[in-house]
């Protein structure tokens, strides 16, 4: 485990209320553009929907930044943290997020269903370490990983209107 990390959870662990965090995303309609600017301290992006349900698609659809945070999530959290913590040598890590989607449910048309399905993901590990250590790896991804627990152990979205 490298000292960095090392040093972060030692951090973590001395004082737990430093550990606590409610990340939060802002999503404006900016008038005279088609996008949605999207702001998560300290970064902005921009999402938007494809044309056939009347997005401009200029930007990715909020379905590619779930599937991304899924994705994304896996490579960066075995990578970063799970590997150095369970002694694991990755020489390379990636992962392919996918989904089935019908536009006619997001655009309501009866008959059609909005959700998405058959959500899989695909996480290739490339490392010389032997097949009972990456197992621990893998198990220690599908017990801690939050975006995958939030997608695979669904908690309760609460929705306000002001």
């Amino acid at each position: 485990m490298s000292v960095v990390l090392e040093e972060h959870l030692a951090k973590l662990a001395a004082d737990p209320a430093s550990a606590a965090s409610e990340p939060a995303v802002t999503a404006t309609a900016a008038p005279g553009e088609q996008r949605v600017r999207v702001e998560g301290s300290p970064f902005a992006w921009y999402a938007d929907l494809p044309r056939a349900v009347g997005g401009g698609n200029c930007a990715p659809s909020p379905t590619l930044y779930l599937l991304g945070a899924l994705a994304a999530g896996a490579v960066a959290f075995l990578r970063d943290v799970l590997a150095p913590q369970c002694g694991v040598r990755l020489d390379d890590v990636t992962a392919v997020a996918r989904c089935g989607q019908d536009l006619r449910g997001l655009a309501g048309m009866a008959g059609t269903e909005p959700r998405l399905a058959g959500l899989s993901l695909d996480i290739r590990l490339d490392s010389p370490d032997p097949e009972h250590r990456l197992e621990t790896l893998r198990r220690a991804w599908a017990d801690r990983c939050p975006v995958y627990l939030a997608l695979s152990e669904p908690v309760a979205v609460t929705v306000t209107w002001s």
